[in-house]
């Protein structure tokens, strides 16, 4: 056997190697990728368009699973309160256990006199659809409003519940991360900085982004380690016949 067969052999079995590693590791990111989303995250369909536009109505998203404690000012949760209805509802927190939200100043929510900037509200749209009179949220609760306050059946309308219209902490069953449906809105949902300088501050974004990188980077690899069979297989042949060419030639 010529020095120059046995070569292309080792680099053939090399590649045979690197190509099984790749495949095998890209099947563990892909699949884990997606063992741990499913662990951590929760899809909801949303069912009203009082998130307008931050999510519109029947636009599915992704949920990390949390426990209440670790709610923050500024997220969107997934909760369930009876006394609102019978189905998942999706809002806002602006105001946690002993803040004093009030609306409107300068036509702004205010939390703890603070006047908040609220980037995500509609273009046009005040803060409140009838304001807001100062109220205290009790302790270990939530005050929460829609994005689209004109249309929301939040905090605002249930003033007059008891308990300032706020819910309980552990109400919430997830923090909404991102918006998965429709293509065109597909995204991270950004944390609001009005939130960012009172106390606590606001949440980490979770490890969706992660995840995804996960499962592309898996994907590519199992493919990538895949194809390379058929790729050195034509490639080994068309040596072959080149050289058997050059062979011919010099006969």
């Amino acid at each position: 056997m010529s020095r120059t067969q046995r070569t292309n052999e080792g680099h053939g079995r090399l590649g045979s190697v690197l190509s099984g590693i790749a495949v095998a590791l890209g099947c563990v990111l892909f699949l884990g990728g997606f063992v741990w989303g499913a662990f951590l995250y929760q899809p909801y369909t949303v069912p009203t368009g009082s998130m307008t536009p931050t999510i519109g109505s029947g636009d599915r998203v992704l949920a990390q699973r949390i426990d209440g404690d670790e709610v923050r000012r500024g997220d969107v949760v997934v909760f369930e309160q009876s006394t609102w209805g019978d189905l998942p509802m999706v809002k806002r927190v602006v105001g946690i256990g002993g803040d004093r939200i009030a609306c409107c100043k300068d036509g702004k929510l205010t939390v703890n006199g603070k006047e908040v900037a609220e980037p995500y509200l509609p273009e046009g749209k005040g803060a409140a659809a009838t304001g807001i009179p100062a109220t205290t949220v009790p302790k270990g609760r939530l005050f929460l409003l829609g994005d689209e306050r004109s249309g929301s059946l939040d905090s605002s309308v249930h003033l007059g519940d008891g308990e300032h219209g706020s819910v309980p902490r552990d109400a919430v069953q997830a923090r909404v991360d991102a918006v998965a449906w429709p293509m065109d809105k597909f995204g991270m949902l950004e944390r609001p900085d009005g939130f960012a300088d009172m106390s606590g501050g606001i949440s980490e974004p979770g490890p969706l982004r992660m995840m995804v990188i996960a499962i592309v980077a898996g994907m590519v690899l199992v493919l990538g380690g895949a194809a390379y069979g058929p790729v050195a297989k034509r490639m080994g042949r068309r040596r072959a016949g080149s050289r058997a060419q050059e062979t011919a030639g010099v006969g």
